[in-house]
């Protein structure tokens, strides 16, 4: 996916806004975002889509990364990214396949494997990091089996989980866990620092706490009633 392309600033990772209502649940340390005014950005991608960040490419382009909401899971992928364009014009430039118009809005699918392919030079990526080899068949860096609860419970249970490291230009790493209910919870780290975690008014994650406590080098987060214990070197590799 963001992250490193699925996305743009700290402050712009931080402030997700997903479908229905979607934002980012930050730890008390980052400032957060009225959801309403990630909503108004100026891509203008309708809710319904899941937009997030504030534009894709860059900042201030007709794109926007989509989320997962019920217009958009039967195009979303594990190895791609989902866009959607309010201009049809840019949506051509980004590569990838057309899949969908909704809303107006142009849905591109990009192969994480040729996320900047047909991309004007202006908006690739001034030079870019090496590659952090994938995990064949995702587009994970890494995968792990991460000892989580989703119900207030110590963290017993097993979920499969992915990173994206320097999913966004400013750094920051995309850790995807996917839940016991079949969800999704997306958690953002700056190096080995959690920031943050994506939430929603249709799950009432949204009024959730975040809280991360240090136990040597693993992350034990705690989102509402769901915890994740993350290793630092899951994180950032090593």
């Amino acid at each position: 996916m963001d992250r490193r392309h699925y996305f743009l600033s700290l402050s712009v990772a931080v402030s997700l806004g997903l479908a229905l209502g979607v934002s980012i649940k930050t730890a008390q340390a980052v400032p957060s975002v009225d959801p309403d005014v990630i909503g108004a950005d100026a891509a203008g991608i309708p809710t319904s889509l899941a937009p997030f960040g504030d534009g894709y490419p860059r900042a201030g382009t007709p794109c926007r990364r989509l989320g997962e909401s019920p217009l958009t899971r039967d195009y979303l992928d594990d190895s791609a990214i989902l866009v959607g364009c309010s201009d049809e014009a840019f949506a051509r430039t980004l590569g990838g396949i057309q899949v969908d118009t909704l809303s107006g809005i142009t849905l591109v699918s990009i192969s994480t494997g040729d996320a900047n392919t047909g991309m004007p030079s202006s908006l690739a990526p001034a030079n870019p990091e090496p590659v952090d080899a994938l995990v064949p068949g995702t587009r994970y860096h890494a995968t792990a089996q991460l000892p989580c609860s989703i119900d207030g419970e110590i963290a017993g249970q097993r979920c499969p989980a992915g990173v994206i490291r320097n999913w966004s230009e400013d750094g920051t790493t995309l850790v995807e866990v996917s839940k016991p209910d079949g969800m999704r919870r997306a958690l953002f780290f700056q190096g080995n620092r959690a920031i943050g975690a994506d939430s929603a008014e249709a799950d009432g994650s949204a009024g959730w706490d975040f809280k991360v406590t240090r136990d040597g080098d693993t992350s034990v987060i705690r989102f509402g009633p769901e915890t994740y214990v993350i290793a630092d070197a899951f994180v950032v590799g090593g």
